[in-house]
This record gives structure tokens, sequence and C-alpha cells, in this order.
């Protein structure tokens, strides 16, 4: 939603490494959108066959944490220290590292992890041709990615903004992609698509005014069954692989 660089920015990842960010999936609905979004996550993972693994903005630690858990080798990119606070206690254990850098020009020499991961960013950056790039440049074998696709209940985006701020508060312009436009840019760094799947049937905003759990998962478990969340959901998950 909108177009304008100047609502975009490279450091996008402080907002959604904060308390306040963390705050839209707090309740029973947060933790089984939360929960949805990990096993998508963790099942593209294990078919990477990969145990290192950057996490590029996942201060928010929705990743990171079960990751850690996992066994697999985490590090995490933040644009700013302030990204550090909500996985420090993973941090100060060693389950993890932690590193500032630019979201553009990542302080990594190619190739530097079997897997790089990259969600809740995409959609905020405006020079995301160049953080995919990045992306690319610094995975050896795979990157995955999430983004809210235009192909999706997602067209009704505008009509629901004025609901989303309301209920989130502190909900920022964003971006909607056709498939095209992310698998051409992966394409033209050497890589392809080999698994892709939408999280959500219905907007997420839908699902927090519900504010219902189950209700939430038996819609989405319906649209599931049939198909609907692979072909139309959003955000989507994509694993990338260097070809």
């Amino acid at each position: 939603m909108g177009t304008d660089d100047s609502d975009f920015l490279e450091t996008a990842d402080v907002e959604t490494s904060s308390d306040g960010y963390a705050a839209r999936f707090s309740g029973a609905t947060g933790e089984w959108m939360l929960a949805v979004q990990e096993r998508i996550a963790v099942r593209f993972l294990a078919g990477a066959t990969a145990r290192t693994v950057l996490d590029v903005g996942g201060g928010h630690g929705q990743l990171a944490g079960p990751l850690c858990r996992a066994g697999y080798t985490v590090t995490v990119l933040g644009s700013s220290d302030v990204c550090r606070a909500r996985i420090a206690a993973m941090v100060d254990a060693g389950q993890c590292r932690f590193q500032v850098g630019d979201v553009l020009h990542l302080p990594f020499p190619d190739r530097s992890f079997e897997t790089v991961l990259c969600f809740r960013l995409i959609t905020h950056c405006a020079k995301w041709p160049g953080l995919i790039s990045e992306l690319c440049r610094v995975a050896d074998r795979s990157v995955i990615v999430d983004y809210p696709t235009s192909r999706s209940l997602n067209k009704i985006a505008p009509a629901l903004f004025g609901a989303k701020k309301q209920i989130e508060g502190n909900t920022r312009t964003w971006r909607l992609f056709s498939h095209g436009e992310i698998e051409g840019e992966f394409v033209a760094h050497g890589y392809r698509r080999d698994a892709r799947i939408g999280q959500f049937f219905f907007p997420m905003v839908l699902h927090r005014m519900l504010k219902c759990r189950p209700v939430s998962a038996a819609m989405e478990g319906a649209t599931r069954l049939v198909g609907l969340n692979r072909l139309l959901g959003s955000p989507v998950i994509s694993r990338m692989v260097r070809t």
C-alpha cells in the first residue's frame, strides 16, 4: 500500500524489532499467526539442508529463537544495536550471534552462510532489489523470504488500512508484490524458486479484529484444505535456491 519512497526505510527492522511491534502478536491469535509462519519457515529451512543461517532484520526474534532451539548456527543482522534487545538473552547465552550492519551492504563475504532468511523487511524497503542482491550474495545455497502479494485478498488492503492502523497503532506503509517481481530479481542473481506457499488466505488484520484463535484457525484450515492458501495466501514465504 503506497508507493512514495519517503514512506519506506532501509532500517525498517528497527521498528519490527521493537516491543511495540511484538505487541501485534500478543495473545492467542498472535501466537497462532507466529506458529503458522514458524512451521512453514522451519520446513523450508530443513528442505534447504543448511546449518548456518543469517537472519537479516531478524531482531524481532520470531525465527531466531526457534532456529537456535533446533540447533542451527544463527547470526542476526540488525540495522542498529537497538535491534538486539529482544534477542539479547540468546546472544548473551551464546546461542546466536548478533551483528549491526547496513542491510544494503551486508558486512559479510560472498557465500558466507548456507541459508539467508529475510522476513518482514522486503515489503518496507524502497530499495528492495538492492536488498535481494545482498541476500543472494552472502547466501551459499538458498534464500528464504516473505512478502505480501497482490495476488491475494490483500487487494482490499486500502479499504482495511484505517482499521489496521486503529488496531495495530503503529502500522506503516508497505508494498505489495507480484510473484514475478520477486522471482525475477532472484533469477537475475542466479537463483530460482523451488518452494512457495501463502501463510493466510484472509488478511491478518481480519484475524486480529476477530480476536478468536479457534475461529481464525478454522477459517484458514478450510481454505488451506482446498488449496487456497497455497495459491492465494499472503504473506508468501518462498525458498530460492542457487542454480
